[in-house]
């Protein structure tokens, strides 16, 4: 796989982006000065194009949808799959009112009448608590100001603003080569919790300046998804917001891919790379996590396999709470690679853990082995582990990516509305 260059920028490291971000008061109320709204953090977010970009999207499978996921869908449906800006708000997730949809199409409205674009064109985005109404006020207060704000340095601000009970802002950006023209795609990506596929889970906004076509740009999305953050979970619960957007400027004036060539490979490769770690980030930063898990499930055989028996794995608060303990109880991996829905033979399976501190073998051939406890112990002290599985059935490899179950969860979850 080509090697990619990280750089900063995040969501306006592509050429032709502007973002920005403030404090509107949608959680506590429109702030009376600006002085009042010091130390606040931002809660409302834009992004801005120069130009009319080609835009794909991946949504929630909830039942239950926010109303921004389908005035979205409904957006990109009439635009025909163009779209020039974003609008984004946290504090509110705009989901069971009865007004959602009306509160949604008319932050693209607001929007789209400051930039002087159609309201079409505009990508409508929210988080926070569900079944609460928007209050409108803060957004018809904030828009011109962000668009006054607008910058091509302004990713720091927006990545703030979508911010929950996030405890860093997740950015990431890369550089690559196609149709020997210099390329750049970086994105944004907000979640702690209520973290789980299938979609996209959380929301995430990503841009490129490469020329991609709508339909590439879907097919290329819809893929990494797959093997990115539709492999990560922090709870087990699946959002009803959960958006990821892919937006491309085309300004870097390589000829449009259009087809499933070289430079669409490099393409996904680069998106790849800025989906993997976003998910990273996301996935160390669930609520009260101190540890990052990684799950790799190897020699499989097909993908779908690999990526059922790592999530599997990674979702269970039995082995999540075990790995909070530090505690190496490797029945508890087997009993989740167990009951995941695909088709292998558990008596040829083995597993590891792993980390900085070194590697251990826990189970070979579906059953434990004697390995020491005291190795053992110092490897889970590492904040970073990996389990790696090993199905001994095909050649197929996946990843997932989640943390552990700590008591900060529970607190973080008890008083969320508070």
């Amino acid at each position: 796989m080509e090697k990619f260059e990280i750089i900063n920028g995040g969501i306006c490291a592509a050429k032709g982006f502007k973002a920005s971000g403030l404090y509107c008061g949608i959680k506590h109320g429109l702030p009376d000065s600006n002085e009042s709204a010091i130390n606040k953090k931002n809660d409302i977010a834009m992004i801005f194009a120069d130009v009319v970009c080609n835009a794909a999207g991946v949504y929630t499978s909830n039942k239950v949808k926010g109303a921004p996921v389908l005035v979205t869908q409904n957006n990109l449906a009439k635009s025909g799959g163009k779209a020039r800006a974003v609008i984004v708000n946290s504090g509110n997730a705009n989901t069971c009112n009865a007004d959602g949809e009306e509160k949604a199409l008319e932050m693209c409205r607001l929007t789209g009448s400051q930039l002087g674009i159609p309201m079409e064109q505009v990508i409508v985005a929210s988080t926070g608590v569900i079944g609460q109404t928007l209050p409108i006020e803060p957004v018809k207060y904030a828009v011109p100001l962000l668009a006054e704000k607008l910058s091509y340095e302004g990713n720091t601000e927006a990545a703030t603003a979508i911010m929950t009970t996030d405890t860093v802002r997740k950015e990431y950006a890369v550089k690559f080569t196609a149709d020997g023209k210099e390329c750049h795609l970086g994105g944004m990506a907000k979640g702690s919790g209520m973290i789980h596929p299938n979609m996209a889970t959380t929301l995430n906004f990503i841009t490129t300046d490469c020329a991609v076509s709508p339909e590439m740009l879907q097919k290329a999305l819809s893929e990494i998804v797959k093997i990115t953050y539709n492999c990560l979970s922090v709870d087990g619960d699946q959002s009803t917001n959960d958006t990821c957007m892919l937006i491309a400027s085309g300004l870097a004036g390589n000829t449009e891919i259009t087809s499933e060539n070289a430079d669409f490979e490099t393409f996904k490769n680069a998106l790849y790379q800025v989906m993997k770690n976003l998910t990273i980030m996301l996935a160390k930063d669930g609520e009260g996590a101190t540890k990052l898990i990684t799950c790799t499930c190897g020699t499989s055989p097909d993908l779908d396999t690999s990526i059922t028996v790592a999530k599997s794995v990674i979702r269970s608060p039995l082995f999540k709470c075990a790995m909070f303990g530090e505690d190496a109880n490797w029945g508890r991996i087997l009993c989740a690679i167990g009951y995941a829905e695909a088709d292998f033979d558990i008596n040829k399976v083995d597993v590891d853990i792993a980390s900085r501190a070194g590697r251990t073998a826990v189970c070979r051939n579906g059953a434990g082995v004697d390995f020491s406890e005291e190795k053992a112990a110092e490897i889970l002290k590492e904040d970073e582990i990996e389990i790696l599985i090993e199905l001994n059935s095909g050649t197929a490899t996946a990843t997932a990516w989640g943390c552990d179950l700590t008591y900060d969860y529970v607190k973080i979850n008890g008083d969320y509305r508070s």
